[in-house]
């Protein structure tokens, strides 16, 4: 999954009002919550892991943004470099790391103005470790489920458009992998087995791209069966969603004459939506 120019536009953002500060003097120190021990002014530390970041040196401005938080812990700079110390983990491909941060900033600053950012990132960070269909979909989850809840709680953020677009993707991941172990079974002539995987992909996941294969499945599994009508009611909908769709041609084509005609002549089988499939279970 690419990661998002925004999220550095983002980043520079967050930072260009810290880089723009100067140092101050012993007693500016220790009100931005340093100790009385000399050490690097926080805005001086700041900017080192500014430049870290831009540089691309992540892992080193990981360390200086944590460094901000722990040597200055009451100053203002503190809060910010919490979660660009996790903006640097993402960058690093440290995505528990930056995970962990950004939980723990959620959950410290939950009145933050930059709070819907931090639940962005973290879905992001689970949204980089979605793997191929072929694999365990753990992360597909986890990335679906934090997109819900950015899109729940934050509805108007600058965030949110982005968020819908990669939950619709996340959501034809899921299909995918349904349609994988569908067809696996339906190979070795598993039919029943097949059939639920296809019908989870019509019912839970009505807005992805494989619906249509999901339907045209499902006709080859009644047909092998021996359940014509239940084929034949199952290629009404498929034509009636999708009537330009090869799959609803192969679904035709596989039918018999009979069946066929009926789809032709009987409105009452091409007035059916998907969701009638399982009304009448």
């Amino acid at each position: 999954m690419q990661k998002e120019f925004l999220i550095g536009l983002f980043a520079l953002v967050l930072v260009m009002p810290i880089v723009a500060c100067s140092g101050g003097d012993k007693k500016a120190e220790i009100e931005n919550g340093a100790s009385a021990e000399p050490q690097e002014p926080v805005e001086d530390l700041y900017n080192k892991a500014a430049d870290a970041l831009d540089s691309e040196s992540y892992l080193e401005a990981k360390t200086l943004f944590e460094d901000v938080e722990r040597e200055y812990p009451y100053s203002k700079w503190a809060t910010k470099a919490k979660l660009m110390a996790a903006y640097a983990a993402y960058e690093a491909d440290r995505y528990d790391e930056a995970i962990l941060a950004l939980d723990r900033f959620i959950e410290l600053h939950p009145g933050n103005e930059d709070i819907d950012y931090a639940y962005y990132l973290k879905s992001l960070a689970f949204y980089e470790q979605i793997s191929d269909v072929a694999r365990d979909q753990a992360m597909t989850e986890l990335s679906l489920q934090s997109f819900d809840t950015l899109i729940t709680r934050f509805p108007n953020s600058e965030f949110t458009r982005d968020a819908k677009l990669k939950r619709d993707l996340t959501l034809d991941h899921l299909a995918g992998k349904e349609m994988e172990i569908g067809r696996y079974y339906l190979n070795r002539n598993q039919m029943n087995a097949a059939i639920n995987r296809f019908r989870n992909v019509v019912s839970d996941y009505q807005t992805t791209t494989h619906v249509p294969e999901a339907l045209h499945r499902l006709v080859e599994a009644y047909l092998t069966l021996g359940l014509e009508n239940e084929a034949t009611r199952v290629a009404a909908v498929l034509g009636h969603n999708y009537p330009g769709s090869d799959w609803y041609e192969d679904s035709y084509e596989i039918l018999k004459p009979e069946s066929r005609q009926k789809l032709m002549e009987d409105r009452s089988f091409m007035d059916r939506t998907i969701d009638s499939l399982f009304k009448a279970d």
